[in-house]
């Protein structure tokens, strides 16, 4: 094994040894590979189309029916309900139906407005239901059926045979092509000192993708989309800090497969909804624990270049505030059920409030941002009150203009939007830097390992786009933003599609989290919003950011509705033996 991996080594060592003629035609090939790979996946994300799912039909007395097709559905009398009954008696939403893992169903009536009996009993809050029972709705009168032998084969055939516009496994080769170009570029532009290094922590990031590629093969499981898309991202990461501090490049190989870790433990928590809610009230209690752990012994701000955000554990550190995004996502979610009969926002307004405050203190103002955002995408999918979020926003308003004034190193870098040339070498200087260099990147780039902005600080983290646009090019700082917005428009088209409002609330919350740190991170960079020092999701350099933006992918997963795509969810029983036959 040793002797193979050396003659790979040497075969690298060769290909690099040509050098500014190899660097030329990189820099053409990396753009068309990075698109081929975009467009793969951004057909096969968001041009599948969604395959039948009847679980049920509401009879009639006169023998007609209306087909139940989602896991929670709601009843009334307008179009915007799942099941509409046009009928003067009903509401214009009357009850929530609502299926389980188990096969089992509850009915329940939304804003306790009662006029629902099951059997002759009339209810009050959720009430068990079964095939045959007999459900009166203010007077009609209804049945819950089962579907026909025919309707479940049908179903069933196209849960077992689902169609795929574009190969995975091509897709995932295309990449792996572009890592191993990447690892000649990056031993062409760097030390000879460090291309041990770089060829360790890329083959290792390799295997690990492959390695998860097969697991969900074994798992009878197609898609892999989302995670091609991270390890490209990863890709790009890596090689940056390949260039600009290459003696972490193993310590962000650790963080991917703690991240990785994390998104297995994260998507099989999520296969099963009970489990999920009864993990949401461990993750929300944990969350604000580990913030206010962070005032009490977070390292001394004068190191930190401003935030009391870090935790130092032996030669380890760790931003707990990231790492409690996925338990913000946890503790904003609900099913339709809770929902629609208590909508109550005020629990989680007090968690979110509790979160922004215990940052503020720590002075993560941006990270406190990222957070709000996440609640506003949370509170309308709960409620769809707009007016209830627009006086919350006047308040924050107040907040931040308040915290304005109390913070004086906050209202310095409001004071540099847009005005950083004004101050080339004081507070302008990270910014100015960064797009000068990024013009000089062109749309090819300068080669991995040439650019000059490594050497000014944060290059691989808070203004890592333009180190990425000056070393790869435009094109590819341009792709790295358009990965995430791909993911980010699946999350938004499965949302429609999702078992529950659990599944969805939880994975729009958490790609607008991803989203808007890559909009702050790469507007602030070039001075089109304040710059915040928030990270790129999978590109900037940080084990905490690595380990966080790979759970938050895990809600994205749990939300797959393509049959058979997602290890997240669990095959049904035909499926099953299919699969295994």
């Amino acid at each position: 094994m040793s002797e193979i991996l050396t003659r790979i080594s040497d075969f690298f060592i060769q290909i690099a040894g040509m050098g500014q003629g190899v660097t030329t035609v990189l820099r053409l090939v990396f753009p068309v590979l990075a698109l081929i790979i975009l467009v793969r996946c951004a057909i096969s994300l968001l041009g599948f189309q969604k395959e039948p799912e009847i679980w049920g039909h509401i009879a009639f007395e006169d023998g007609s029916r209306l087909p139940v097709t989602h896991w929670e559905n709601t009843i009334g009398r307008t179009r915007r309900n799942d099941i509409q009954m046009n009928f003067d008696n009903i509401y214009k939403q009357h009850a929530v139906l609502t299926r389980y893992d188990d096969g089992s169903w509850t009915i329940g009536d939304v804003g306790g407005r009662g006029g629902i009996a099951v059997n002759g009993e009339t209810i009050g809050g959720l009430t068990e239901v079964g095939f045959g029972d007999l459900i009166s709705l203010n007077g009609l009168e209804v049945t819950l059926v089962p579907i026909t032998q025919e309707e479940a084969d049908y179903v069933a055939s196209c849960r077992t045979n689902p169609k795929h516009v574009v190969s995975p496994a091509l897709t995932l080769l295309i990449l792996t092509i572009f890592q191993c170009l990447s690892v000649v570029q990056l031993m062409i532009g760097c030390d000879s000192e460090h291309w041990q290094g770089i060829f360790t922590s890329f083959g290792a990031m390799i295997l690990l993708m492959w390695g998860l590629f097969f697991f969900n093969k074994i798992m009878h499981r197609s898609g892999f989309e989302v995670e091609t898309i991270a390890f490209f991202l990863c890709t790009i990461g890596l090689a940056v800090i390949a260039s600009v501090s290459p003696s972490e490049l193993m310590k962000t190989v650790i963080s991917m497969i703690l991240g990785i870790v994390l998104f297995m433990i994260i998507g099989f928590c999520m296969r099963e909804l009970e489990t999920a809610k009864k993990l949401r009230y461990l993750a929300a209690a944990v969350g604000p624990l580990l913030l206010a752990l962070v005032l009490v012994i977070g390292i001394d701000p004068s190191q930190t270049h401003g935030a009391k955000a870090w935790i130092q554990i032996g030669p380890m550190t760790i931003q707990p505030s990231e790492l409690v995004k996925i338990s913000f996502v946890f503790a904003g979610t609900s099913t339709l059920d809770r929902l629609m009969t208590k909508r109550n926002l005020f629990l989680f307004i007090l968690y979110s409030g509790i979160c922004c405050v215990l940052l503020a203190l720590a002075n993560d103002f941006g990270t406190a941002m990222v957070y709000f955002v996440a609640f506003l995408v949370i509170a309308y999918l709960r409620s769809g009150d707009f007016a209830t979020i627009s006086l919350i926003c006047a308040g924050t308003g107040f907040a931040g203009f308040m915290a304005l004034k109390m913070k004086p190193h906050i209202a310095s870098r409001f004071s540099a939007w847009r005005h950083i040339w004004d101050d080339l070498s004081g507070r302008g200087y990270q910014q100015t830097q960064a797009l000068m260099c990024l013009a000089a990147g062109g749309l090819f780039g300068l080669g991995a390992g040439n650019g000059q902005l490594k050497h000014v600080f944060a290059a691989d983290s808070d203004i890592v786009f333009c180190t990425v646009s000056e070393e790869w090019g435009l094109i590819i700082g341009i792709c790295c933003v358009l990965f995430v917005v791909c993911i980010a428009l699946f999350a938004v088209r499965s949302a429609s599609l999702c078992r529950s409002s659990f599944y969805a609330i939880a994975a729009c919350s958490a790609m607008s989290i991803l989203l808007f740190q890559m909009i702050l991170n790469v507007f602030g960079t070039v001075d089109y919003l304040p710059f915040t020092g928030v990270t790129f999701p999978f590109l900037s350099n940080g084990g905490s950011s690595m380990m966080s933006a790979w759970g938050m992918l895990a809600f994205v997963k749990a939300a797959d509705t393509r049959q058979n795509a997602s290890f997240a969810t669990s095959l049904p029983s035909n499926a099953k033996r299919r699969a295994k036959a």
